[in-house]
C-alpha cells in the first residue's frame, strides 16, 4: 500500500485539515481485515474504541449519570408484560455506500452475532422488524441487561452481512447449534470471511491507501452519524502498543492514549506538557490457570494458595504506580462497585486472600504438594515449574506478568515470563497453549457486574474459547461450593442480567461472587485506572475539568473523548486548522 498520505507531518494538504491524532495496535492486511463484526479477530480497529467513529452504536452510555446518549436509536423501551425490547432507529441516516441505515440491517447484525456466541442470545429467542425502523427482540425473561447489549451494539451493513445472515437464520431454524457440523463450518467459514472494504455509518471511514505498519488516517464520510458536529476533518491512527507509542507520545505528535503508560514515562509525559486524566477502568490483569493442562491446579486450594502467595498491592505498583490497586474483595467485578451490589454482611463473607506465604504453603500442602528444599513439588512429585505469558506490547500486563512470575519463583514454584505478540496471545489461551497467563478479570463495558462475569467466566473459557477451537481456562462451570452447594456458574451468569428487579439481580450477583471469591476459575491480581495523557492546544483544544462527570466512564467501552467528539464538545485548537 502507498504511505501516509497527509496523516502524520501537518504539512501540505493535511496541514489544511482538523486532525486528531490517537493510537492503538492494529494488524496490517493480509493478516489485518475489514470484517469487523465482534469477535472476529484481527479486524483493523475493530476491538477499540476509535471503531465507534466507523460504525455507529445505537447509543453511548454516561456512567456516572446511568443515562444513555441517544445516536443512531432514537428511542427504545422494554415491554414487560410482552417480554419484548424495542429500539426505533432514526430516520434519514445513511451507510456510507449511499444506502438507507434500516431495521434489515439490524437484524443482519444480530443473526451474525448468534454465529459468534455473542451472550446477546442468551436472553433473547427472536427478532423481527415490524418495519423499516423498528427492531423488536422477544425476551426469554425481561433483562435490564439487554437494553445494554442492543443500544451499545454497532449495526453492520446487510450488504456486507446479509448472506451470513441468512445461513444463520437458517442453520437455527432447523434445530441445529454451533457444536453441530454445520454450525462449525459456518463459525470457521465466517471467521474467515474478508470484505475489501467497509461501509461506515459513522463520521469517518478508512483511508484505505493510507495505512501501514506505522499508522493509518479516517478520513471523513460526509454522509456519517453526526458527520456535521464532529469538528475534526481527518483522526491519525498510530499503530503500537506502549513501547512503540511512547516515543510519538513524547514527541508530542499525539493527542490522546489509553495506554498503560509506566510510571516514568509518565512523568516525562507531564514535563513534555500533557495532562493526565485517571478514569476507572473497572478491570485489570489476571493470573489464568490451564485447567486442563496443569491438573494440579483443579484442587480449588492449589488455586487459594497462589492468591495468598502473591503480593497484589506489590504487583499493582510495580506495573502502574498509583493507578494499579491491589484487589481487595476478589468477587470477579470492580472493588468500585461491590458496595452497589453486596451487603456489608456479604461482604464480610469474602476471603480476602492478603498476601501470606504461610497460608499458601498450608493450602499446597493440604493438596498434596510437598517441597524439596526451596522448590515445590506438585501430587505427583513433579518440581511446580511453569510458563507465564502474557501481551508482550502491554506495558502494564508485561510488568505484572513479570512480577507474578518473580513472586511465585521465589516463593518456591518456577514460572518463567514469556512475552508473545499482544495479537497471538489471547488466541493462545483460547486454544489452552499455554501453562499460566495474564489475562483481563473483570469488564470495561458496562458497570453491572454481569458482563465483568461474562469476562471472567465465558471470553477465555470454555463458552467462547471454542470459536478458536479451543477450552481456553478449561474451567467447568458446574461446580461444588462450600458457599452455595452446587452451582451452575453459566446459568447464574445469565440470571445476573435477567429481570428488571435489581434485588433479584443483587442476591444472583452475590452467589457469583461468592463462588468465584472460593473457586478462584483465576485470580485477580490489580485494579487499573487509567493515565490518559491528554494534549491540549496543539492539534486539540481542551477536554472538560476533572469534574465533569464524563471523565467517571470507562475509557475502554463508552470513551469519553470519542463521546466528546460526536457532540461537537472536543474541539480544535486554535489556529490548528
Amino acid at each position: 500500500m502507498s504511505c501516509q498520505r497527509g496523516g502524520g507531518g501537518g504539512s501540505g494538504a493535511g496541514a489544511q485539515l482538523a486532525e486528531f491524532h490517537g493510537g492503538t495496535a492494529f494488524q496490517v492486511p493480509p493478516k489485518g481485515h475489514f470484517n469487523l463484526m465482534d469477535g472476529v479477530t484481527d479486524s483493523i480497529l475493530g476491538d477499540h474504541f476509535y471503531i465507534d467513529l466507523i460504525l455507529a452504536p445505537g447509543a453511548m452510555f454516561r456512567w456516572k449519570e446511568q443515562t444513555w446518549e441517544p445516536m443512531l436509536a432514537e428511542k427504545w423501551n422494554t415491554d414487560e408484560a410482552a417480554s419484548t425490547f424495542t429500539m426505533t432507529l432514526r430516520k434519514g441516516l445513511t451507510w456510507s455506500d449511499g444506502k438507507p441505515i434500516t431495521s434489515r440491517d439490524a437484524l443482519t447484525t444480530y443473526w451474525c452475532l448468534r454465529i459468534m456466541r455473542n451472550s446477546l442470545w442468551e436472553y433473547i429467542d427472536k427478532v423481527e422488524a415490524p418495519d423499516d425502523h423498528t427492531v423488536v427482540l422477544t425476551m426469554r425473561k425481561p433483562s435490564t441487561v439487554v437494553e445494554r447489549y442492543v443500544l451499545r451494539q454497532r449495526l453492520h451493513s446487510d450488504a456486507t452481512y446479509g448472506e451470513w445472515a441468512r445461513k444463520a437464520e437458517k442453520l437455527f431454524t432447523e434445530d441445529k447449534d454451533l457444536d453441530s457440523p454445520e454450525g462449525k463450518k459456518l463459525n470457521e467459514e465466517f471467521q474467515a470471511y474478508r470484505p475489501k472494504e467497509a461501509i461506515a455509518s459513522g463520521p469517518f471511514t478508512y483511508d484505505y491507501d493510507s495505512i501501514t505498519n506505522a499508522q493509518l488516517s479516517l478520513v471523513k464520510n460526509p454522509k456519517g452519524y453526526a458527520a456535521d458536529k464532529v469538528a475534526f476533518d481527518k483522526v491519525v491512527v498510530f499503530n503500537g502498543e506502549t513501547p512503540t507509542i511512547t516515543p510519538i507520545v513524547l514527541a508530542r505528535n499525539l493527542d490522546y492514549a489509553t495506554h498503560g503508560f509506566p510510571v516514568a514515562t509518565e512523568k516525562q509525559m507531564i514535563k513534555t506538557g500533557f495532562r493526565i486524566i485517571r478514569p476507572p477502568v473497572y478491570s485489570g490483569p489476571a493470573l489464568l490457570m490451564n485447567l486442563d493442562k496443569l491438573k494440579e491446579f483443579g484442587d480449588v486450594r492449589a488455586r487459594q494458595a497462589l492468591a495468598h502467595a502473591i503480593d497484589r498491592n506489590q504487583n499493582g505498583q510495580v506495573s502502574l504506580a498509583d493507578s494499579g490497586v491491589g484487589v481487595e474483595y476478589m468477587a470477579g467485578f470492580s472493588d468500585n462497585l461491590v458496595p452497589d451490589w453486596l451487603s456489608a454482611a456479604d461482604q464480610d463473607r469474602l476471603e480476602k486472600y492478603a498476601y501470606d506465604q504461610d497460608k499458601a504453603a498450608d493450602l499446597l500442602t493440604q493438596a498434596g504438594w510437598t517441597k524439596d528444599g526451596k522448590q515445590w513439588l506438585t501430587p505427583d512429585g513433579e518440581p511446580a515449574r511453569y510458563e507465564l505469558s502474557f501481551p508482550a506490547e502491554y506495558a502494564d500486563w508485561s510488568a505484572a506478568g513479570q512480577n507474578a512470575a518473580k513472586q511465585l519463583s521465589a516463593f518456591g514454584i518456577a514460572v518463567t515470563a514469556r512475552g508473545v505478540t499482544e495479537a497471538q496471545q489471547p488466541i493462545d489461551v483460547d486454544k489452552g497453549a499455554f501453562d499460566l497467563a495474564i489475562q483481563a478479570w473483570g469488564t470495561s463495558a458496562h458497570p453491572h457486574p454481569h458482563f465483568a462475569f461474562v469476562q471472567d467466566l465465558f471470553t477465555h473459557n470454555i463458552p467462547v474459547a471454542a470459536n478458536q477451537g479451543g477450552r481456553g481456562m478449561g474451567f467447568e462451570l458446574e461446580q461444588t461450593t462450600k458457599a452455595l452447594g452446587e452451582v451452575d456458574l453459566e446459568r447464574l451468569v445469565i440470571e445476573a442480567g435477567e429481570g428488571l428487579d435489581e434485588a433479584a439481580q443483587k442476591k444472583s450477583v452475590t452467589n457469583i461472587a461468592l463462588a468465584f471469591n472460593e473457586l478462584l476459575p483465576m485470580i485477580p491480581l490489580f485494579e487499573r485506572y487509567g493515565n490518559n495523557p491528554c494534549l491540549e492546544g496543539e492539534r486539540a483544544g481542551k477536554w472538560p475539568p476533572d469534574s465533569d462527570p464524563i471523565l467517571q466512564n470507562s475509557p475502554y467501552a463508552d470513551n469519553f473523548t470519542i463521546m466528546l467528539m460526536y457532540a461537537g464538545r472536543l474541539t480544535p485548537a486554535k489556529g490548528a486548522k
